[in-house]
């Protein structure tokens, strides 16, 4: 795999024999040259993209209450196009000063391949995003005990985590990059794999780290226009840096894609309509539901009758 650009030209070896969830490192070239200029990128976000990605990032903002004046925020970045965008758009923002909030941008590296961890890197500095890498041993302890399913324990563990490098920067505020779409697809797998009608919330508060609230300004954003913006300014970004992103081992979330992809009916309407269901669940018309940890039954009220 080699990485061009930007005065690098490095050749890295990823035919070593080890299986692990970290996968064997880049298959594909990645040539930095492809990229616009970073003032270019920025000035894209803000007039050819506006509609799809600057507008929804801040009515998302300001709908769901993500951020106030004195906010410190840890913008948290993979390396992957969501991550990189959410870096981009909160310092469009910042440099709007209608909010005064500060920065601080995080990457872990969970026991990367040399060659996944340049080419983040690479990403990063071309798009002047100046990041704290810091590492974990996440996927090492992934192998050791979820390496044919490792997503769900992955998540869990880079959120704690995330939270912990955020706090240590003195932040009050951790940003994922999740999008419109990861909020239509986590909705699926809960009804269809768990049984339940839950999803991504825009924003909620660590159970385990005090004074620290999770946001996910990208809410309202579609994946097709992140696609679509990374791909006019020449972003070669990188997926999860795993199997599983590779298809090498079972992945509810391709499921969903595929099923939504499949449907007779318009997706985006679709979509659409299951995301405003989210927001208007009647519980008049429910016979159960959770709230605080407590099961509730609507024969509870209707006995009362």
């Amino acid at each position: 795999m080699n990485i061009k650009g930007n005065n690098m030209n490095k050749s890295v070896k990823t035919n070593d024999n080890k299986t692990s969830v970290a996968g064997t490192g880049m298959e594909d070239d990645i040539n930095l040259d492809d990229m616009l200029p970073t003032r270019e990128i920025e000035k894209a976000i803000i007039k050819k993209h506006r509609k799809r990605l600057w507008s929804p990032f801040v009515k998302a903002i300001k709908e769901y209450e993500l951020l106030k004046d004195g906010d410190r925020v840890a913008v948290a970045i993979s390396g992957g196009k969501d991550s990189l965008l959410l870096a981009k758009l909160f310092q469009e923002l910042k440099r709007h000063r209608q909010i005064d909030f500060e920065l601080e941008f995080i990457a872990m590296d969970p026991g990367y391949h040399q060659s996944v961890r340049e080419v983040l890197i690479a990403n990063c500095e071309g798009l002047g995003i100046p990041v704290h890498i810091y590492k974990s041993e996440i996927f090492r302890i992934v192998d050791d005990i979820a390496n044919d399913y490792p997503c769900y324990m992955c998540a869990k563990m880079r959120r704690g985590s995330l939270y912990d490098k955020a706090e240590s920067l003195g932040c009050n505020k951790l940003a994922l990059g999740h999008h419109f779409d990861d909020v239509i697809e986590t909705t699926l797998m809960n009804l269809f794999y768990a049984g339940t009608v839950k999803t991504m919330l825009p924003k909620l508060k660590s159970k385990n780290f005090k004074n620290m609230e999770l946001i996910r300004p990208m809410y309202l954003i579609r994946e097709s226009s992140i696609q679509s913006f990374t791909k006019a300014c020449g972003i070669q970004a990188l997926d999860c840096a795993c199997v599983v992103a590779a298809k090498k081992t079972s992945n509810m979330r391709y499921e969903m894609k595929a099923l939504l992809n499949n449907m007779s009916w318009d997706k985006k309407i679709v979509e659409k309509s299951i995301f405003k269901a989210l927001h208007n669940i009647n519980l008049d018309s429910s016979i159960g539901w959770v709230k605080d940890g407590k099961r509730h039954s609507y024969l509870d009220e209707y006995n009362l009758d």
